[in-house]
């Protein structure tokens, strides 16, 4: 695999849309000769929902990927793309690989959050369901700004604000992400902490 997997130049060229909450979209986020199977079978094989940590099942090139949209490059973009200070901002990505029908009720991000990008990497995804909707209100799941594919390479970035409200039509089955999150520092503690709490009570009472 490549030492770069990410599109830059294109996520670059992306515009923000902020008519409601500032966001974008890429439709194929990586670049043109990324091997799509060998990325996809690094990654955990995940059977429950919720977010988990990068752990010893977490394949190499996933775990590169991580280090790419982590990276400075990508920060620095993230920055101008949304006109906020990330250098001395944590970063921190989580895995998500199936999804619940109770999963995708319409929410904001926490606001310990400062900015939140999501990288589908679903191989001959097909389902209307489980489509990320970025929305007009609280209300809604139907009033939406735009929806996204959960296809593989599909990105969405947007500046965690208290109106960047999203979610999606009840889906269950696997749906692979990761999730980068920028973090106030002082946030950072509690929110490595609920993730591993959160992963190892799955672990501990998995049948």
């Amino acid at each position: 695999m490549p030492s770069n997997y990410l599109n830059i130049k294109q996520i670059q060229e992306t515009e923000v849309q902020d008519d409601y909450f500032p966001f974008f979209t890429v439709a194929n986020s990586f670049l043109e000769d990324i091997d799509s199977s060998a990325l996809v079978e690094d990654f955990p094989d995940i059977s429950e929902g919720g977010s988990f940590p990068v752990d010893v099942n977490t394949g190499q090139n996933i775990k590169d990927l991580i280090k790419e949209l982590e990276g400075p490059e990508f920060r620095k973009l993230l920055e101008e793309k949304f006109k906020v200070e990330l250098k001395n901002k944590s970063a921190v990505t989580t895995l998500r690989g199936y999804s619940r029908l109770k999963d995708g009720k319409i929410h904001t991000d926490s606001s310990t959050k400062i900015v939140t990008v999501l990288l589908y990497l679903n191989l001959n995804w097909k389902e209307n369901e489980g489509r990320l909707r970025l929305l007009k209100d609280s209300k809604d799941l139907n009033n939406y700004i735009e929806e996204v594919p959960c296809t593989f390479g599909s990105m969405v970035g947007f500046k965690v604000t208290k109106n960047c409200w999203h979610g999606f039509q009840p889906y269950e089955g696997k749906r692979l992400s990761l999730q980068l999150n920028y973090i106030s520092s002082q946030s950072l503690g509690l929110h490595n902490a609920r993730h591993r709490l959160s992963a190892f009570f799955k672990q501990l009472f998995k049948s």
